[in-house]
């Protein structure tokens, strides 16, 4: 068995995004209802995790359980918009304001919901659409798109690779959880618009 040291576990949680976490809007740490005073225990576990939510490592958090939201729609959106994903309800389970902020690691009775500008609600259609199929015939379709499968995110490799969910457009598209370097924990720093032109071709 591998000796991990203090040093390395503080390498691993700076790589994984602690570090960017600490002290925003996401580091729950000090709240008056998560009395473990942890930071990442409020969506992530080591023990008893909830395995039934596959695209999350570790879950602990209720997930929403709204099956209905009101979806985006415009005459011009060449996208056919869906219910939210798996990937969008994480971001849900606390935005939409359905589920309490302390209804991780078993609790189901929590009384703090999400409020403000960060509660999104169950009305998604003034939002950005997600939950919708973003490849290249979508991107042909529309003519305001650049090819997810040829062009770069800026991340590393293309939009497709780095930014889409079995080729949809999810909230973790544009927003990284475990990062607020950019402010919105945005992927991608939005000077001059650079994350809304990583996909459109204006």
């Amino acid at each position: 068995m591998k000796n991990i040291t203090l040093v390395s576990l503080m390498i691993l949680f700076t790589n994984i995004g602690i570090a960017q976490i600490t002290g925003s809007k996401h580091d729950f740490s000090g709240n008056a209802w998560n009395t473990s005073g942890q930071i990442c225990i409020v969506c992530h576990t080591p023990h008893n995790a909830d395995l039934t939510v596959a695209t999350a490592p570790l879950w602990n958090h209720d997930i929403t359980s709204v099956a209905a939201y009101t979806l985006y729609s415009s005459a011009t959106l060449d996208a056919t918009v869906g219910q939210p994903g798996n990937e969008s309800k994480l971001c849900l389970s606390c935005h939409d304001g359905t589920v309490a902020l302390e209804n991780f690691g078993g609790t189901t009775s929590g009384t703090n919901f999400i409020t403000g500008s960060a509660l999104v609600g169950t009305d998604i259609s003034d939002d950005h659409p997600i939950s919708f199929v973003y490849d290249a015939a979508l991107a042909a379709a529309d003519g305001g798109l650049h090819d997810p499968a040829t062009t770069s995110s800026g991340l590393g490799s293309t939009i497709s690779d780095d930014m889409l969910f079995a080729s949809r457009m999810e909230c973790a598209s544009c927003h990284d959880v475990h990062d607020n370097v950019n402010g919105m924990f945005l992927r991608i720093n939005n000077a001059g618009s650079a994350l809304c032109l990583t996909c459109h071709d204006k």
